[in-house]
Parts: structure tokens; C-alpha cells; sequence
């Protein structure tokens, strides 16, 4: 629903909640060990990192395979970096799987140009949202979001925003750290929505992708952002996207109200920090995702968390809904997704929904689409395919 033009939680904290506290669902949805004992002050101690220095824009760091990549498709690399990936030709803009670039351009993403993302609605008409009521459930009734706790790094440092470039501009959508089954302790992974890295049927991947942890990390307005520091607004600096994943469903299927990729609409990122030598996982902390796929009916409360960027909301802080989840179809030979009454806007997409399972917080779903008034969101379910795309990735980048 909300992504960026393809389109948001992270934590400082190392494990989620191993237990159901007794103060309430939030603190059983806890995305850290500190959200629910935690304050609005930062301790001693315990800071988030400095943001990493920047190097004049248009340098470009970029591994032999990328360039190889490039070449094949002939960019010039130089070129590339100099503005060359403003060129969204349909013979440019790779769209195959097996075709996705995302060379460092160091300095690119400066917070002036962060704020100016714009959010990527996937937003269904009246018509198409009641698309299949046989196997939907009734509507869900609004549910205000609520403003997450700050700072975030110790209250959802996982999650983050992600922004990149379209052929409208630069945009942005939500996303989360989860772990990597393969390399315990030292993931480097991201889940976010399809529709935030690669624009479907009709368009290829998007460029310049980044994940920000715990952006704006104290909540701070737009006026008070004038004169942030880099910490403040990117706490755990910037990490490049160098190989990202989504589904032949978003990819064959996806458009701009989401189509028939809607119920395949989740991706899986692997980055690199611009600098430094730990994992995001030891930086922020991660989420277990879980592929068992339930069925609404078995779930009795979900959480969705993102930055929404869309009015009445402006992408500066991180929010979240929680809600009994149901049943939405968009048609009877697709998947069914799940859906909860909340009111984020365009840019939320992509941010993950969490539930509790055997007192664990995990990742069971993501923001995809809803409807142009506001007051739903529907992610897909997380089976067998989703698996497979976070194996592979695992496997074969994992440990990059």
C-alpha cells in the first residue's frame, strides 16, 4: 500500500522480548529488549553511533562484479556515477532478476535529499478494494496509528526507512532488519516490499538504494531537522543496498495499484555499510521472520510499524497500528492476503508486521497496499516462496 514510489524498525537493543509483559499488547509486540521499560532519554553509554563521513558525491566505490555488471549492459561505470543512472530509457532500466546494479555513489543520500522523498502510493479505488468479498472478510474499522517511542534506537532500532530513486525522483518506503538463518548473529538483510526495489510489470529496478536504522532518531520535526546533526538523523549511518530480491509475482505482475503482484509484493535486501566492518544485526539487532503462513483466523493480533510520508503525515517519524488481522482477496486463483484497520499513509510500505510467537516478536508479513481513504493496509502471507527468496539470498550473499 504505501511504499515510496515503489514505494519503514531497528533496534539498539541485541534480543527481542523472550516473554508476554503485563503491560499491554505494545510492549508483547516489543521490537527491542528496552521498548517497554525504556524512556525518552538516551543513557550513558548507550548512543547510537556517529554518522559515518561522507566523500565529496559522484565518488564511487564499486566491486568488480558490479562494474562487470554494468559493462555488460553497456553503462560506462564512470558515466554511471556522474548522473548516468538518471537515464530510465527502457533499454536502461534493467528489469530481470538476474539484472540488478546498485554501485555506491558516497554522499549521494544527504539528509536534505532524504526529506525530499517523496512516498509511492499502491492504493486501491472503492471498486477494486472490494475486489473478491467471498473470501474477504468485512472491512476492518480504522485504527489510529500511534507514534513509536523515542529514541528509536532503543525502542524499534530494526526498523528504518528506504529510500532510492524512480523516474519521478527520489522516494522512499519502510523496511526491517531480520536475521540471516545462515550467518547467526552477523545479518546483513533487510525485508521491505517488492514494490519499493523493482517497479513490476511495467518497469524494471529502482537505483540508489539505501536502509537508514532508526531514521531521525528522536522524532525531531522538520524545523528542528535544520539543524540536526548526521547522528541524529541517520544514528547508525547509511548501508547500500548491493543485491536485492523480490518475487517473479511483483516483478511479472506488479503495477501501480498493486495488480497481481500485490499478494507476492515483499523483497529481501542485502547492504554494506558506506563505512565501517560490523553487520547491521550487531548493530541494530534483527527480527526472526516467520514462513508458517497462518492463516488470519489463528492470528489474534498483528502490528504493522513504518514511517508513513503521505498527509496527514510528513515520513519524519515512525508510527504503528495494532489490530485483529482478516482476510483480503483480490481474486480467488491468488493467495489471500491479511489486513488490519490503520491509518498510515504512502510510505509506511514495506515496513513489517510483527506477532507474537511462543513469546518471540517476529516478522510475519509487510505493509503492500490500501485504500486511497486511508484506513486499512494489506500485506501478503509468507509461505513457501517468500522462504525460498530468503534462503537464496542467504546462501548466496549472506555472508558478502
Amino acid at each position: 500500500m504505501r511504499s515510496t514510489r515503489t514505494p519503514a524498525a531497528p533496534r539498539h537493543g541485541r534480543r527481542t522480548r523472550n516473554f508476554l509483559t503485563v503491560t499491554g499488547l505494545v510492549c508483547a509486540l516489543a521490537l527491542t529488549a528496552t521498548a517497554c521499560n525504556g524512556s525518552d532519554e538516551d543513557t550513558a553509554g548507550d548512543k547510537p553511533a556517529a554518522g559515518s563521513s561522507r566523500t565529496a558525491p559522484g565518488k564511487v566505490k564499486i566491486p568488480a562484479g558490479v562494474a562487470d555488471k554494468l559493462r555488460e549492459h553497456g553503462i560506462d561505470v564512470d558515466d554511471w556515477a556522474a548522473g548516468g543512472w538518471k537515464d530510465w530509457d527502457r533499454d536502461k532500466w534493467l528489469s530481470d532478476a538476474k539484472d540488478f546494479v546498485n554501485p555506491v555513489i558516497e554522499g549521494l543520500w544527504k539528509p536534505e535529499r532524504m526529506q525530499s522523498a517523496k512516498e509511492a502510493n499502491k492504493t486501491l479505488s472503492t471498486k477494486d478494494a472490494a475486489a473478491d468479498q467471498g473470501l474477504s472478510d468485512p472491512e476492518p474499522a480504522p485504527v489510529e496509528a500511534t507514534a513509536e517511542k523515542t529514541p528509536y534506537h532503543q525502542n524499534a532500532a530494526p526498523v528504518g526507512k528506504v529510500f532510492f530513486d524512480t523516474p519521478e525522483g527520489p522516494a522512499v518506503c519502510s523496511g526491517t532488519v531480520v536475521k540471516d538463518v545462515n550467518h547467526p548473529g552477523r545479518s546483513n538483510l533487510v525485508w521491505t516490499a517488492g514494490h519499493c526495489v523493482h517497479a513490476g510489470g511495467n518497469g524494471g529496478w529502482y537505483r540508489n538504494i539505501v536502509f537508514v536504522p532508526a531514521y531521525n532518531d528522536l522524532g525531531k520535526s522538520e524545523a528542528q531537522l535544520a539543524d540536526a546533526s548526521a547522528a541524529e538523523v541517520a544514528p547508525y549511518g547509511n548501508w547500500w543496498v548491493d543485491w536485492a530480491s523480490t518475487s517473479n509475482g511483483w516483478i511479472q505482475g506488479g503495477s501501480e495499484t498493486g495488480g497481481t503482484g500485490a499478494a507476492y509484493d515483499y523483497s529481501v535486501l542485502h547492504v554494506k555499510p558506506e563505512s565501517g566492518a560490523k553487520s547491521l544485526e550487531e548493530t541494530t539487532g534483527a527480527l526472526d521472520v516467520d514462513f508458517s503462513a497462518p492463516s488470519a483466523t489463528e492470528v489474534a493480533t498483528m502490528g504493522a510499524w513504518g514511517y508513513p510520508a503521505a498527509p496527514p503525515y510528513n515520513g519524519l517519524k515512525m508510527f504503528k497500528c495494532l489490530d485483529r488481522p482478516g482476510r483480503f482477496s483480490l481474486s480467488t486463483s491468488l493467495p489471500t492476503m491479511y489486513r488490519i484497520g490503520c491509518t498510515m499513509t504512502g510510505g509506511s510500505s514495506g515496513g513489517g508486521w510483527f506477532r507474537v510467537v511462543d513469546g518471540r516478536t517476529k516478522l510475519v508479513s509487510n505493509t503492500s497496499i490500501g485504500p486511497t481513504d486511508n484506513t486499512w493496509l494489506a500485506g501478503p502471507q509468507l509461505g513457501q516462496d517468500a522462504e525460498a527468496l530468503y534462503e537464496n539470498m542467504s546462501k548466496t550473499y549472506g555472508g558478502r
